[in-house]
Formats: C-alpha cells, sequence, structure tokens
C-alpha cells in the first residue's frame, strides 16, 4: 500500500487504471451513448419507412400499438418508431420518407407500455404529423 509521502506518482496510476472500473465512466470516455443511438447523438432523424408493425402493449394494458419500421438515412440502420395521434398510421405508407425522434423514455429508453421502441414518427414526407391527424393539412403526394 503506497500512501508515503513520495507517493504520489503511485497514487495518480492507480486511480488513472481503477477508474476504468466505473461503468459511468468509462461509458463517458469510450463515447458508448453516441455509438449506440442510432441517432448518433442527434435530437431528429429521416428515414424511409420499411413497413408498418403492430406492436401489442405491455401487460396489464391490451392494445395494438401502430408502429412503423423505419431505414434511417444516415448510416442505414433500423429502427421502430410509434406513430403518435388517432388514425396516424393511415397518413403514413410504405417508401414514405419520416422524421423521427426520441420518445421521452428514462435515459433514452422506450417509454410507457411500447416494449422496445425508442422512437415516434414527427413528420410525414415533410409534413408534420400531428396536423394530418388534426385535418389542419392534406398529405403532399410524390
Amino acid at each position: 500500500m503506497a500512501n508515503g509521502l513520495n507517493a504520489a506518482r503511485k497514487l495518480k496510476k492507480d486511480r488513472k487504471k481503477f477508474r476504468w472500473s466505473d461503468r459511468h465512466y468509462k461509458r463517458r470516455a469510450e463515447n458508448l451513448r453516441d455509438k449506440a443511438d442510432p441517432l448518433g447523438g442527434a435530437p431528429q432523424g429521416r428515414g424511409i419507412v420499411i413497413e408498418k408493425v403492430g406492436i401489442e402493449a405491455k401487460q396489464p394494458n391490451s392494445a395494438i400499438r401502430k408502429c412503423v419500421k423505419v431505414q434511417l438515412i444516415k448510416n442505414g440502420r433500423q429502427v421502430t418508431a410509434f406513430c403518435v395521434g388517432d388514425g396516424a398510421i393511415n397518413f403514413i405508407d410504405e417508401h414514405d420518407e419520416v422524421l423521427i425522434e426520441g420518445i421521452g423514455g428514462a435515459m433514452g429508453r422506450s417509454y410507457g407500455d411500447i416494449p422496445g421502441v425508442r422512437f415516434k414518427v414527427v413528420k410525414v414526407n415533410g409534413v408534420s404529423l400531428e396536423e394530418l391527424v388534426l385535418g389542419k393539412k392534406e398529405k403532399p403526394m410524390r
């Protein structure tokens, strides 16, 4: 145990070495948050709809949550995004371009009773999904 008068170098070296056992330090130092994040640290991302999927809600709820599989343009990763709003899924077709963002769960994880879904659809073909659902705007034909 080096704790003497001339032990500063050893103490410093050990402190540096053992910091890697701290998982918060390790994740921060290796930038793992951005590497594991499909959006790469960005707040939003654009992608192309591959298919529409219905995901069953977790217990004790019983519903089929309408989601879409999206392939991101920036890195080609596939993610599932929730379509917020009553009948919102009807405004989204395959091969549409959508803008997605985090759904707002704790630490970037899934939210509420939708298992494994971390993102929500914000725009479809450049038009806000919320405005489409409320009937304020029409979906443009591409």
